[in-house]
C-alpha cells in the first residue's frame, strides 16, 4: 500500500518503470502495391514511445529508399568510388523515391517536417517537448516509388517481381546521448528501433508472397490480393514478392524455416533432412530462436555469397551437392538468425555478428565435413591435385582471404565502421577475420569456453535494444580462465599484424631450447607444435612475447617445430615458421618447380612457370615461359623472368625484372620500391634494343582508404643499348647507347565521375634536358555528358642533339625511353604506323613536321554525342629552335568503346583541311588496343580494392 500510494504521487517515475513493458513504438502500416506504376500507396500510424531519459523535440526516420532519388545521396557516390556508374546514368523512371504528401500528429495537427539535407532521414519537429515516458502519435501519408532491382537488387524486378527490404519509414535509434544517422550505401546495415509492426498488404495477383514477418489472412479479390503481416519486437519487414510458388516451409523441432534456396540434383527428402540438421545445429549453439519462422532465401544468400570457389558456374561446380546446398542454406540461415535477433549497431559493430557467424561456419564444417578440401572435387584431378592450393582444407580459407588484404597493406580494423571499409573488407576480408579470430579464441582457451560463451551472449541478449560489443566482451571475460585483453585490444580494436619465427634452437637429450622472435611486436600468444612423422607428438602456448622470448620444452622424440601449424592464427607470414630437429642443411626448403600461380606453401620455395606469347611485327610470335614467384598472396620481394623466342629473328628476346617492395604505414607515405628491370626487343628488322633500369619510387594514400586518390614519385636511370642493322647505320642519326636519368611525380584521382591526373616529368642525359607536365580531366555530368580535357606542355631546358629522336612530338613519340607498348614502334605507314598512344601531343591526324626541340603546348578535348560515340579536338602550339611558332589543329569523331583499351579515331578536320574527304582515307584512322591481360583484369577488380 505504501509503494502504491509512492508511486501515484510520482506518475512520472511510474511511467518510466512500466516503459518496459508496455513502451514499445507501434507500427500500423496500411500498403498498397501498384504494379503498373512500381509504387506503394502507404498509410502509417506511428507510435513513438521515448525510451529515453531525455526530452526530445525532433524525431527521425530511416527513408532509405529515397537513396535511389538522385545523383547526389550516399549511395550514388558510393557507387562512384565502386567504379559503378549505374545510378548515375538512371533514367528516371528506374530512379526509387519518397513522397510524403501529409504528416499529422493524434490531434490532427500538421507537424512539420524536413529531409535532413540530402540524405537519407527524415527529420520530425515537434511541437511540444516529448518527455521521457511519454508517447506520440504520428499519421504518415506518403508514396514509395520503387528502383528497378539492377542497382541493389531491391526493387522491382524485370520479370515482374519485387524484392522489399528497407522500403517505408522506420525509426532511427536514440542512444540516450545521440541519434544513430546512417545512410542507404547498399551495406544492408540499416539502424532501426526494434517496433511491433502490422502491415496491411495489398499487391497485384498472380504474385506470391514471403516475408521473414508471420503471415495470415490471405485473401484474393479480382484484380489482386491481400494479406496481413505482423512482426513482435521486429526490425524492418522483408518481402519476397515472385511469379511462381518457390518457397517451402520446413518445420522443424527447433524452428520453422521458409526457404527457396534448393538444389536440382540433391532430392528434396534429403534437403528437408539438411535443413533440420543446420536448424539443431543453430539452436544447440545459439539457443531458441525467438520468431515464429526463419526466412531464408536465395536473395539474401545472394547479396552475401559464399565468395571464391563455391561461385563458379553449376557446371564446373567442385562441391558435392549435399556440401553445396549445406554451406549455402548454413550461410544465410545464420545471418539472418544472427540479424533478425541480436540488435546491435550493424554499421560500427557488425563484426560481432560476423565473429559468431563465421565461427559457426568454421565449426560446422570441422564437425560434418572434416575432409572437405577447399576446391572439393577439383583436388582429385591430374595435374591440380599437386597445387597446395588443392591441398588446402576449406576452412583455410579464412586465413587465405583475410591475408591477402594484409598483403596488399589496404586491411581494416574489425572495428571500423561498414562505410569506411574498402569493399574488399567489408564483402570478405573483415568477415573472415573475424569468425577466424573466434577459432583463434577458441583454440587458445578451450573450445568449449568459447562455445558456452555465444550461447550465453545470445541468449541474455537477443531481442534487446542496445547491445554493445562491450556486452560481448564481457560474457567471454566471464568464461575465460586466461587473460584474453589482446584479442580485443590487438586483434579487434587495430590492424596490426601477427607473425612470429623461430630464431634460434638448442636441443639436448631431454630438453629443446628456442627463441622465438615477434617480428611485428604484436602482443598475442602463438602456438608451437612438435611433429614427429607429420604426426603432432607436442601443442604449447607462449604469451607476452614483445621481441624475442627464449623457452624451453621437454622433448618427445620430434623432428621438427612449427609455430601455427593448425593455422588458426592469422599469421602474416608462415614461409618462417618451422625448424627441424636434424641438421643445418635439413631445415632448407627445397625447390619446387609449380605449373601457374598457386597458394603460399611455407614448406617450399616455389617457383612458378606458364607459357606466354608476345607480340611485335619485327619478332612476330614470340612464345615463351614465364618464371616467377608471385602467389596469390603478395610478398615483399618478386621477380618475374619471361624469356622468349623470336622465330622471325631467331634469337631469344623477353624481359625481367626484380622488385622488393616495403610497407610504411596506411596512410600518407605507404610503400617505397626498389626494383631492377630489363628487357630485349627489336625495333626494326635485324636491329636489336636492350634496357636496364635501376628505380625506386615512394607512393602516398590519402587518409580516406575509400579514396581512389594516389600520388608516386619514381627515380629511374635508363640505359638503352642499341645494334643496328648494317642497312640501318646511315638512318640512325643519333648514338646507338644513351643513358637518361628520369624523375616523375604523379597525382591521380581515379574516380569514375570526376577523374583527374596531372604529373611532372623531368629528364636529364648527355646531350639534353627537358621537362614536361600533363593535366587529364575527365567530368560526367548530371546530363549524363562526358567531358574529357587534356593539357600538355614540354621544354628542353639544353637541347644538343642533331635529330628528333628525342624531340616532342604531335601525334606518336618515337619513345626512346621504350615504355610504349608499339606493335610496330618504327612504322611510318600501314595498319601498325596507325596505332595511337595518346602520349605527348595526344594528336589524332598525322600532320607534317610533328616534332617539336625546343617547346610544345597542346590541349585535346573530346565529348560524348551518344552513348559511347565523341566528337574531339585537339590545338596546339610547336616551337622548333629558329622557327616561328606554329598553331596546330584537328578534329574527328571517337568510339570511345573502352577508355584507355579500345578506341578508334576517325579525323574529319585538321590543318591539312577536309581530311574525311581526301585521298587514303582509312591510312588516317587511328586506333587504341590493349592487349595485356593483366592491364585487363585491372578493370575487373579495380572496384574491389
Amino acid at each position: 500500500m505504501i509503494i502504491q500510494r509512492f508511486l501515484l504521487r510520482f506518475p512520472l517515475l511510474l511511467l518510466i518503470l512500466c516503459a518496459p513493458v508496455w513502451g514499445q513504438h507501434k507500427n500500423e502500416i496500411v500498403a498498397t502495391l501498384d504494379g503498373r506504376t512500381q509504387q506503394i500507396r502507404i498509410r502509417q500510424h506511428f507510435t513513438y514511445v521515448n525510451r529515453s531519459d531525455k526530452g526530445l523535440t525532433t524525431l527521425y526516420f530511416n527513408d532509405w529508399n529515397h537513396a535511389y532519388s538522385n545523383k547526389n545521396t550516399a549511395l550514388a557516390k558510393r557507387f562512384a568510388e565502386e567504379f559503378n556508374r549505374g545510378l548515375h546514368l538512371a533514367k528516371d523512371r528506374e530512379r526509387g523515391q519518397t513522397t510524403i504528401k501529409t504528416l499529422v500528429d493524434d490531434n490532427y495537427g500538421g507537424l512539420d517536417w524536413k529531409r535532413v539535407e540530402n540524405r537519407d532521414l527524415i527529420a520530425v519537429n515537434l511541437a511540444e517537448i516529448l518527455r521521457p515516458g511519454e508517447s506520440i502519435q504520428l499519421f504518415f501519408t506518403y508514396t514509395v516509388k520503387l528502383p528497378s532491382s539492377k542497382f541493389t537488387s531491391y526493387g522491382y524486378t524485370p520479370n515482374g517481381g519485387y524484392n522489399l527490404k528497407d522500403w517505408y519509414l522506420t525509426p532511427a535509434v536514440f542512444d540516450g546521448e545521440d541519434w544513430r544517422l546512417y545512410d542507404n550505401m547498399n551495406l544492408d546495415d540499416i539502424y532501426t528501433d526494434v517496433v511491433q509492426t502490422s502491415i496491411n498488404m495489398t499487391y497485384p495477383e498472380k504474385l506470391f508472397l514471403a516475408s521473414n514477418y508471420r503471415q495470415s489472412n490471405v485473401s484474393r479479390f479480382p484484380g489482386g490480393q491481400h494479406t496481413q503481416l505482423f512482426g513482435d519486437n521486429r526490425k524492418s519487414c522483408e518481402i519476397i514478392l515472385t511469379l511462381e510458388e518457390t518457397f517451402t516451409k520446413h518445420v522443424t523441432a527447433p524452428l520453422t524455416v521458409i526457404t527457396d534456396i534448393e538444389s536440382n540434383k540433391y532430392d528434396e527428402i534429403s534437403q528437408g533432412i539438411s535443413i533440420d540438421r543446420i536448424a539443431r545445429f543453430l539452436y544447440e549453439n545459439l539457443g531458441e530462436y525467438p520468431h515464429e519462422n526463419l526466412l531464408v532465401s536465395d536473395f539474401d544468400y545472394n547479396k552475401s555469397p559464399l565468395y571464391g570457389i563455391g561461385q563458379l558456374p553449376s557446371f564446373i561446380r567442385p562441391y558435392e551437392e549435399q556440401f553445396q546446398f549445406e554451406m549455402k542454406f548454413l550461410k544465410t540461415a545464420i545471418r539472418n538468425y544472427l540479424e533478425e535477433t541480436l540488435y546491435l549497431d550493424p554499421r560500427q559493430e557488425r563484426w560481432v555478428n560476423d565473429a559468431i557467424g563465421y565461427y559457426l561456419m568454421i565449426k560446422y564444417v570441422e564437425e560434418h565435413y572434416p575432409g572437405q578440401k577447399l576446391i572439393g572435387k577439383l583436388s582429385r584431378i591430374w595435374g591440380v591435385k599437386n597445387f597446395h592450393l588443392a591441398q588446402m582444407d576449406f576452412n583455410e580459407q579464412y586465413a587465405l582471404f583475410s591475408m591477402l588484404s594484409a598483403r596488399k597493406n589496404i586491411d581494416q580494423a574489425l572495428t571500423t565502421r561498414n562505410d569506411s571499409l574498402i569493399k574488399f573488407n567489408e564483402k570478405i576480408a573483415n568477415g573472415y577475420k573475424a569468425g577466424l579470430g573466434m577459432s583463434y579464441l577458441s583454440a587458445y582457451l578451450n573450445e568449449t569456453k568459447v562455445d558456452s560463451s555465444i550461447l550465453d551472449f545470445y541468449q541474455n541478449h537477443r531481442l534487446k535494444q542496445g547491445v554493445t560489443a562491450q556486452d560481448f566482451r564481457e560474457t567471454l571475460e566471464k568464461y575465460a580462465d586466461k587473460d584474453i585483453d589482446w584479442f580485443f585490444d590487438e586483434y579487434v580494436s587495430t590492424d596490426k599484424k601477427i607473425d612470429f619465427k623461430i630464431k634460434k634452437l638448442r636441443k639436448t637429450d631431454d630438453s629443446i631450447t628456442l627463441v622465438l622472435k615477434n617480428k611485428k611486436g604484436t602482443n598475442v600468444p602463438i602456438s608451437l607444435f612438435g611433429l614427429q612423422n607429420d604426426s603432432v607428438v607436442s601443442q604449447y602456448w607462449f604469451t607476452d612475447i614483445d621481441t624475442t622470448k627464449t623457452v624451453t620444452i621437454p622433448r618427445n622424440g620430434e623432428d621438427r617445430l612449427v609455430l601455427n601449424y593448425d593455422q588458426k592464427i592469422p599469421e602474416f607470414n608462415q614461409r618462417d615458421n618451422w625448424k627441424t630437429l636434424n641438421g643445418f642443411f635439413s631445415s632448407n626448403k627445397k625447390l619446387k618447380f609449380q605449373f601457374f600461380k598457386d597458394t603460399e606453401d611455407p614448406y617450399y620455395n616455389q617457383i612458378f612457370y606458364v607459357p606466354i606469347a608476345n607480340f611485335n611485327i619485327y619478332d612476330g610470335v614470340t612464345p615463351g615461359m614465364r618464371l616467377y614467384n608471385k602467389t596469390f598472396l603478395e610478398r615483399p620481394f618478386q621477380y618475374d623472368i619471361s624469356p622468349t623466342y623470336s622465330f622471325l629473328e631467331r634469337t631469344l628476346v623477353g624481359k625481367a625484372s626484380f622488385k622488393y617492395r616495403k610497407y610504411h604505414k596506411k596512410t600518407g607515405l605507404f610503400y617505397t620500391d626498389y626494383s631492377i628491370s630489363g628487357s630485349t626487343s627489336h625495333f626494326q628488322q635485324n636491329s636489336r634494343f636492350s634496357t636496364l633500369t635501376p628505380a625506386i619510387s615512394f607512393g602516398w594514400r590519402p587518409n580516406d582508404l575509400l579514396s581512389n586518390r594516389r600520388q608516386y614519385l619514381t627515380f629511374r636511370y635508363r640505359n638503352v643499348f642499341r645494334n643496328i642493322d648494317d642497312n640501318l647505320i646511315g638512318e640512325i642519326d643519333t648514338n646507338p647507347d644513351y643513358n637518361v636519368m628520369n624523375v616523375r611525380f604523379v597525382d591521380v584521382d581515379n574516380n569514375i565521375l570526376n577523374y583527374t591526373s596531372w604529373f611532372v616529368d623531368a629528364q636529364h642525359s648527355s646531350d639534353f634536358t627537358k621537362l614536361a607536365f600533363e593535366m587529364e580531366y575527365r567530368k560526367l555530368f548530371h546530363s549524363n555528358r562526358q567531358f574529357n580535357l587534356r593539357f600538355y606542355a614540354g621544354k628542353f631546358l639544353r637541347n644538343k642533339t642533331e635529330s628528333d629522336f628525342f624531340s616532342f612530338a604531335l601525334d606518336r613519340p618515337t619513345d626512346y625511353m621504350y615504355d610504349l607498348s608499339y606493335l610496330g614502334r618504327s612504322e611510318s605507314s600501314g595498319i601498325y604506323s596507325q596505332q595511337i598512344i595518346i602520349s605527348e601531343g595526344g594528336f589524332k591526324s598525322k600532320l607534317e613536321n610533328p616534332f617539336a626541340n625546343d617547346w610544345i603546348a597542346t590541349t585535346n578535348a573530346s565529348t560524348n554525342i551518344w552513348r559511347w560515340v565523341e566528337a574531339y579536338g585537339d590545338l596546339g602550339f610547336i616551337k622548333n629552335k629558329g622557327d616561328n611558332t606554329r598553331f596546330l589543329y584537328d578534329s574527328g569523331v571517337r568510339l570511345n568503346l573502352v577508355t584507355d583499351y579500345f578506341e578508334l579515331y576517325f579525323p574529319i578536320y585538321s590543318n591539312r583541311g577536309w581530311e574525311i574527304g581526301q585521298d587514303n582515307y582509312g591510312q588516317r584512322i587511328r586506333f587504341v588496343v590493349t592487349i595485356s591481360p593483366r592491364t585487363l583484369t585491372g578493370l575487373f577488380t579495380r572496384k574491389w580494392f
